[in-house]
């Protein structure tokens, strides 16, 4: 048997608290351990009695437990509370032995108390996690390694149709599709490596065998050595979600498609491109298998609706179509009757009573659900139809309808103008012809007058007449430039302005201009600045044309100013020309629209002539050659024009 010396280190070194009491309840003994565990010192509990430990509500069951102990029981391992020295509550386990003399008289009680707190709130965060496990909406799923279904809460009761019992012990594959098993083995592999599977995106298959959107999170079970046994499973169903995204994925791609559709058919004035582009846009937003437009068009034979675009099928599959407006079908999309959808056009009264639309002939296209929409103007002019079908049954519905309807008011709209636009191109072409013939007309009368009025100029001598024929021959060279401008602007709009292109040597060409230009305006001073050579490759009449409009806009914006530089130099792979005036200058509104046809500046209030087309042809000019031309002033600073030539 120990010696008291031993019992007395084994009881100081035990860590649960030790200690003893009378059967008047009085503390006998107090070990270092009950110190730490309730904050009384041993000098300070001694003789005092058990109660100071024990919490008011748990009164009447430390006289239980006593009564139980002195009838010569042991109880091991009791849970209960108890009080430390601050008033602070402590869960503890106690256990409770008799304490007896020689005789085998009990004489009092001993306790052993085990701190259980952390055991306590691991308990408590179970309980709570149990909880939140079974009132949670995902379903939650333990499995072994081998893919056996451990547990199952009512989330995964409500998802997947099983109840706990149908599921527990069952294979984990019973909720998986065919086509998925192979995940099943990924997720294992993964699993026994110790890796957490985060987040997948996945099918799960129900009792019944509805197919699920699933986002799956997967993580390893590891027993307290570390070693992976088998694994739990949170599976949310995402398949409202995911079809939340489809419809909204679906209500963009519409919406762009109607933006690209509005934003083309109205930037569009060719007909054929309106039409292409309304039907397909409107064949894919309905999801037709084919569509088709027909325009109101009258042939040769008198009838008013013709196929004009088709998507979806080719044209032959229309060959053999009927005059729509004259079928039953047909015929209420081309009247005030308006729009016409069918889930089944096959069990329509109507059908096959004179060839419908995608008849029910083999010599048609297959159609079961049919979709009819006029275009109309704003008027109410029905201007065409839209026609959708599709072999499977109830493929239209009413939203479809006003998306083609939505767009078809869109179209109304280009082919209107479309109609306009190709009226005014019909008109302006008959005015560049009617232009371009009495301009070609006025040249040889005129240019025979010019001759005319030359020989008389030489023959008559000084004096009145002599005067009134030199005023003549100017003016008429005035009536000749505008003729010739209005010649050349018809052939600009017609596309048949040609260039004479040759090898030239632009410093030659300046300066045979140079000469030219001083003898027609002896009072000014050209001052001229160019390299001896700057070939490209150009028209000389055309060029010379551009620098005589430039040369004789600077003398008349700027009369009063009698100095013109002209400036040739390289920028890069160009020659780049340049024709500068002293006058006015022209301000940052009149720059916009100088080059404009017809444009004359408001500050051209010297009365000087012209129709506001020398800058016009210019700018063409240079453009053809792969140039460019624009202005460079300030009001009051003069006015510098400049073109460019690519280097030969």
């Amino acid at each position: 048997m120990p010696d008291l010396f031993t019992l007395q280190s084994i009881f100081e070194g035990i860590q649960d608290a030790i200690y003893c009491h009378d059967l008047e309840f009085r503390i006998t003994n107090w070990s270092p351990a009950a110190e730490r565990m309730f904050g009384y010192t041993a000098t300070e509990v001694l003789g005092q009695s058990i109660f100071l430990l024990i919490p008011d509500d748990k009164y009447s069951e430390k006289k239980e437990l006593m009564q139980e102990v002195l009838s010569d029981g042991r109880i091991n391992q009791y849970r209960t509370v108890r009080l430390t020295r601050s008033g602070k509550k402590i869960p503890v386990s106690l256990t409770f032995s008799p304490i007896k003399d020689q005789d085998g008289k009990i004489i009092g009680i001993s306790q052993i108390a085990h701190d259980i707190s952390f055991e306590h709130q691991a308990e408590e965060k179970q309980a709570m996690l149990a909880a939140i496990i079974e009132s949670s909406e995902d379903a939650i799923i333990s499995k072994t390694l081998d893919g056996i279904i451990t547990t199952w809460n009512k989330g995964a009761e409500h998802i997947f149709g099983y109840t706990e019992s149908e599921a527990v012990g069952q294979p984990i594959t019973i909720l998986l599709p065919a086509d998925r098993l192979s995940e099943e083995e990924a997720i294992i592999a993964s699993l026994r490596r110790g890796e957490k599977v985060d987040h997948i995106q996945t099918i799960r298959k129900t009792k019944d065998g509805r197919l699920l959107n699933i986002s799956l999170a997967v993580s390893p079970i590891k027993n307290r050595d570390g070693v992976v046994i088998g694994a739990s499973k949170v599976a949310r169903n995402i398949t409202s979600q995911k079809e939340s995204e489809k419809l909204i994925a679906k209500h963009v791609e519409r919406l762009e498609l109607l933006n690209v559709v509005g934003r083309s058919i109205n930037e569009s004035l060719d007909l054929q491109q309106i039409l292409q582009q309304v039907t397909d846009s409107t064949t894919k937003l309905t999801g037709a298998a084919f569509g088709a437009f027909f325009y109101n068009q009258v042939n040769q034979q008198g009838e008013p609706y013709k196929l004009y675009t088709q998507s979806g099928a080719p044209g032959e599959a229309f060959a053999n179509f009927p005059i729509p407006r004259n079928t039953t079908l047909f015929h209420p999309a081309f009247s005030v009757e308006g729009v016409l959808r069918s889930d089944d056009i096959t069990q329509d009264d109507q059908y096959g009573k004179n060839a419908p639309f995608f008849g029910k002939s083999s010599e048609y296209l297959p159609v079961i659900s049919y979709l009819a929409v006029p275009v109309k103007t704003k008027s109410g002019e029905v201007i065409g139809g839209l026609f959708f079908g599709h072999p499977d049954q109830a493929v239209f519905k009413e939203e479809h309808e006003e998306l083609v309807f939505t767009v078809a008011s869109q179209a109304a709209i280009a082919i209107e103008n479309s109609r306009l636009f190709k009226e005014v191109k019909e008109l302006s072409a008959k005015k560049d012809e009617f232009i371009a013939m009495a301009s070609h007309e006025l040249k040889t009368p005129m240019t025979s007058l010019f001759g005319f009025l030359q020989l008389a100029n030489r023959k008559i001598e000084e004096g009145i007449a002599k005067n009134l024929v030199e005023k003549s021959i100017r003016q008429l060279q005035k009536m000749i430039v505008l003729v010739s401008d209005l010649f050349d602007v018809s052939k600009i709009q017609s596309g048949k302005l040609q260039l004479n292109i040759e090898y030239l040597n632009l410093a030659v060409l300046v300066q045979e201009m140079k000469e030219s230009f001083l003898q027609a305006h002896p009072g000014h001073i050209l001052s001229v600045e160019m390299p001896e050579e700057s070939f490209v490759n150009a028209d000389r009449t055309r060029l010379e044309q551009v620098l005589t409009n430039l040369l004789n806009n600077a003398v008349k914006y700027a009369p009063q100013q009698k100095t013109i530089e002209l400036k040739v130099q390289y920028i890069d792979k160009a020659v780049l020309t340049s024709v500068k005036d002293f006058g006015p200058g022209i301000t940052k509104e009149n720059q916009r629209h100088i080059f404009s046809q017809f444009y004359q500046a408001k500050e051209n209030k010297d009365g000087s002539s012209g129709l506001g087309l020398g800058l016009f042809i210019s700018k063409d000019i240079i453009e053809r050659h792969g140039g460019q031309i624009w202005v460079e002033s300030e009001p009051g600073n003069g006015a510098t024009f400049n073109f460019t030539l690519p280097l030969a």
